[in-house]
């Protein structure tokens, strides 16, 4: 069983908002397919949106409390999970700051808070020559 809310708060001006991942035991693989389908995307060097971003860190949070992971640990893991040049301009900035509470199997409620998960980059807008 998999239960994962997702509290996202990115740049000062948007509006927190939350996503939840709710999955039984007959449906969770579903869940893990989705993750692999967005792997393979990322695999073929296309960008991924806040989403899809989102059912990665989701992912990755379910498999490592799954193998005892603490949450220091996955916090570290984290960390360099993903690059800006992974995720489609403005993913970075839309997730300053994110809090998952995960409710894995029978295993205790636990809360992990990631701050700037994917760390956000200079932005350089160029002009093409005529």
């Amino acid at each position: 069983m998999i239960h994962i809310k997702a509290l996202v708060k990115g740049e000062a001006d948007m509006p927190p908002s939350t996503k939840i991942f709710e999955y039984d035991s007959d449906s969770e693989n579903i869940f893990f397919l989705g993750v692999e389908v967005i792997k393979n995307r990322l695999s073929q060097n296309l960008r991924i949106n806040i989403n899809e971003t989102m059912m990665l860190y989701a992912g990755l949070i379910a498999s490592e409390i799954r193998l005892g992971k603490s949450i220091p640990e996955i916090k570290e893991m984290a960390k360099s999970f993903l690059s800006a040049k992974k995720v489609m301009i403005g993913v970075p900035e839309s997730m300053r700051k994110v809090v998952f509470e995960a409710k894995i199997d029978d295993k205790q409620k636990q809360i992990i808070t990631l701050n700037e998960p994917i760390p956000t980059t200079d932005y350089i807008l160029v002009s093409k020559g005529d």
